[in-house]
This record gives structure tokens, sequence and C-alpha cells, in this order.
């Protein structure tokens, strides 16, 4: 019976693994490694999405994301969300997002995020959407964002570790 019990947990296990969605592959430029790149399904309609990733910068000197592209966006800027006397705030960084040598920038809910406007098309779970990041030094990118559910955190729509909701500007008008 234990035995039994053992191999049906460990069927279980080997099957969730299988089952959860596919990781966006890191990809490399340079002295850069982007990795962890997604952003949420948006509901029909919607003009604008958010889009997250991880950017480790492995060489000595500093490189600057300076504008971002995407065929299903009319615009797409790079953002940075801030918390100002108890009020959330969002602005464009209109000068670029500069990541030191060793260092690693991530874009998250909440944080630093890719802000993808005008959109042409919904985000639909489990498709990629394919967006160009350019720097000044390492040049442009072509990374591809996993497309999780609408009220993901994380990549593979996990909660993160203790992140709290942040909102969500997929329905946003603009």
């Amino acid at each position: 019976m234990k035995k039994m019990l053992k191999d049906t947990m460990f069927a279980a296990f080997a099957l969730a693994l299988c089952a959860a969605p596919a990781a966006a592959d890191d990809v490399k430029a340079g002295d850069l490694v982007i990795s962890q790149a997604w952003s949420r399904a948006t509901p029909g309609g919607a003009k604008v999405a958010g889009g997250y990733l991880t950017i480790e910068n492995k060489g000595t000197a500093a490189d600057k994301l300076v504008s971002v592209s995407a065929d299903i966006a009319g615009k797409v800027e790079v953002h940075e969300m801030t918390m100002d006397n108890g009020v959330m705030k969002m602005r464009p960084l209109d000068k670029g997002l500069v990541i030191d040598p060793g260092k690693t920038v991530k874009l998250a809910p909440g944080g630093y995020h890719l802000m993808l406007q005008e959109l042409k098309g919904a985000f639909k779970e489990g498709e990629k959407v394919p967006v160009t990041l350019e720097f000044e030094k390492a040049g442009k990118i072509a990374v591809s964002l996993d497309v999780q559910g609408v009220g993901a955190q994380a990549p593979g729509g996990g909660g993160g570790m203790m992140m709290k909701k942040m909102p969500d500007h997929s329905g946003m008008k603009m």
C-alpha cells in the first residue's frame, strides 16, 4: 500500500512538471543575458499590456536599454512604477534604463516594466509575443514574451516570492 501511494505521488509530481508552461529561453547578446521574458493575457479590446523580463550584465561596462519595439503594439516604452506618499506613480524612462556591469535588473509588476501601447490584438495565454530590445552597446535583441494568465505575477503563472498583487494595466485605454 505504501509503495502504491509513493508511486502515485511520484507520477503526480512528474505530471505536474510536464504540465508547467515552458519558460522563455535565455537570450545572450554581447555581455547581456535576457531571461524570464513574459507578459499577461489581455482581455479583448485592451489597448495596453505590460512586459516583464530580467537583464543581466556580465560585462565590465554599463549598457543601456534605449528603446523597445513590437509589431503587435503601436508604441512600446520602458516604464518605472514608484510609491510617492502612498500614491503609485508610473512614468516612462525617456533616457533609457542603465544596466550596470555585474548587475541584474528585473522588470516586474510594480517596478520597471515594458508598456506595450496601442495593441493591435489580444495577448492569449500560451502564446509568445515577439519584441525587440535595443541597447546602446549590445544592439538589437529579439526576445519573446511568454503570455501567462490574466492575473499572473511571475513567469509560469506563480505568485513569486510572496509578491503582493500589483495593478494590472491590461484593460487600461490610452
